[in-house]
């Protein structure tokens, strides 16, 4: 049962990974529309109507009609803005480390038991049976 579990859990994160919501889903309709209506005005194959619309065509294609906002995946969330980026120094900085002498101040204190008691509780006795 819990390798089951586990499975449908590593299932869970590999669809979030794909950042789809529910409001891209619901969008799909207007994808397939979209699509037939580039296969029936431009003769497009389903393969260009995606280089057009999310691939290396995107840029030229992108204000020959309208229709294009309401196609899935076409929100800032789905951009990657995990860019790493790599930065270059000129100048030279110069950090100045100001530091105190360590002073080991002596301990004052004397701690003495307020009770003491003759007998150990019974917890930490030896056990009497053997």
């Amino acid at each position: 049962m819990s390798k089951i579990i586990v499975v449908i859990y590593s299932f869970l994160i590999l669809i979030q990974s794909f950042n789809i919501n529910i409001e891209d889903i619901s969008k799909f309709n207007a994808l397939l529309e979209h699509a037939k209506y580039h296969q029936e005005v431009y003769g497009d194959n389903f393969f260009e109507f995606i280089s057009e619309h999310y691939g290396e065509k995107m840029a030229s294609h992108q204000n020959k009609h309208k229709g294009h906002e309401n196609l899935p995946f076409k929100d800032n969330h789905h951009m990657c803005s995990h860019i790493h980026t790599s930065f270059t120094m000129f100048a030279s900085i110069t950090y100045t480390v100001y530091s105190q002498t360590f002073t080991e101040i002596p301990l004052n204190f004397f701690y003495k038991q307020l009770f003491s008691s003759f007998e150990k509780p019974a917890v930490f006795q030896p056990p009497k049976i053997a």
